[in-house]
């Protein structure tokens, strides 16, 4: 931390972070346009690492893939794009920056299609999107995985490769072995098309995720809500990320993440909101960090690091956000708090007073109205 500190920014770029004194002294400084944030926190803008934003939609009654996918096909790609972006303006005014959006519409080839239209719409609009496309195998192909398998890989994969909207390809894990084959292949395929890969491993029993994992060397496992220490250190060793969702633990017979035993294991940690129109309606990271405090036993430090700089290197864009030093870009946020530690304790609260993404504001804090006085007076 920066007592007294000051940045510069140039064309949307950090030119220099230090003491106050030191960059206000720099040539370059000397016709800025000065921005006061005596008093307040400015740290880097929030990475949510993990999201299912996009699917299923917002505004329908029936969130299971099958009726989502069904559903998607009614609604006009018109308002599934104002009501996606409703969302990604709420998340920034609680100072998201960046965000991974999940798509993954089964084995319905037009579904998707719209989805990645819609989010190739909205990229920049106005935070960062990181498309990655979830494969779930549907329940109800009984004996037909191998098929199904077959066809993303052979079809469905290559034209969203070739789209040049989608950043990973994510894999929905199931316990049972028999499917072992068909994620196998899903994964090599996705490798060799150069999609980068996730898991998700939110089972009761995710040792044979993590060694696919391993295995494959994906970038993360995500919504690892169980594992023993072997396990851990496996996980540490493989030098594989974890996305961790605290937000997770308000519904249903979610477990609390075991963040501090990766976390001591050396194993580097990030943090998402897992936000779902549907299931996971909190898109405000800020809670997502004070849950990472109170419920997963990580400190107010590695909880920040967690869903910026962590969340970045997750997306594998860590080269341009996530920090504020000099080359990247200029996604921060200044808070209404005298000290970062206010997070850890600001459970429902919106903090954020300004939102900058790539040099530019993008959300400020309003006033207020007053209320006449002569108007809605109470009768006496």
């Amino acid at each position: 931390m920066i007592q007294d500190g000051a940045i510069l920014i140039r064309d949307g770029i950090l030119v220099e972070v230090g003491p106050s004194r030191r960059v206000e002294n720099l040539a370059q400084a000397r016709d800025a346009i000065e921005i006061n944030a005596a008093g307040r926190v400015v740290m880097p803008g929030f990475v949510d690492a993990h999201t299912h934003l996009a699917f299923p939609p917002a505004g329908i009654d029936a969130p299971e893939p099958a009726a989502a996918v069904r559903a998607l096909h009614t609604v006009t790609g018109q308002r599934l794009e104002v009501r996606t972006r409703a969302y990604l303006e709420a998340m920034a005014r609680h100072g998201t920056t960046t965000v991974e959006v999940k798509t993954g519409c089964g084995l319905d080839e037009g579904a998707e299609a719209k989805l990645l239209r819609m989010l190739c719409a909205l990229r920049g609009e106005p935070i960062d999107l990181i498309p990655s496309f979830l494969f779930r195998l549907p329940s109800e192909l009984n004996g037909g995985s191998r098929h199904a398998t077959e066809w993303v890989v052979a079809k469905l994969l290559p034209k969203i490769r070739r789209r040049g909207v989608t950043h990973f390809a994510d894999l929905a894990w199931d316990c049972d072995p028999a499917l072992l084959p068909c994620f196998d292949l899903y994964l090599e395929a996705a490798r060799e098309l150069g999609f980068e890969r996730k898991i998700h491993a939110d089972g009761a029993s995710p040792a044979a995720a993590i060694a696919l994992a391993t295995l494959h060397h994906v970038v993360s496992i995500d919504h690892l809500e169980h594992a023993t220490a072997s396990e851990v250190r496996q996980i540490a060793e493989a030098g594989i990320m974890t996305t961790l969702l605290p937000g997770t633990s308000f519904s249903g017979d979610a477990k609390e993440a075991p963040a501090r035993a990766l976390i001591d294991a050396g194993a580097a940690v990030a943090l998402g909101s897992n936000f779902n129109p549907h299931h996971a309606p909190a898109l405000n990271m800020q809670t997502v960090v004070a849950l990472a405090c109170g419920r997963l036993g990580m400190t107010i430090e590695e909880a920040i690091c967690a869903a910026t700089v962590n969340g970045a290197h997750a997306l594998g864009c860590a080269e341009r956000v996530g920090s504020l030093e000099p080359g990247k870009a200029a996604d921060l946020l200044v808070l209404n708090a005298g000290h970062y530690r206010d997070l850890e304790h600001s459970l429902g609260t919106n903090l954020v007073h300004l939102t900058m993404k790539r040099g530019k504001f993008i959300y400020k804090e309003g006033e207020v109205a007053p209320l006449q006085a002569d108007i809605f007076l109470p009768h006496l």
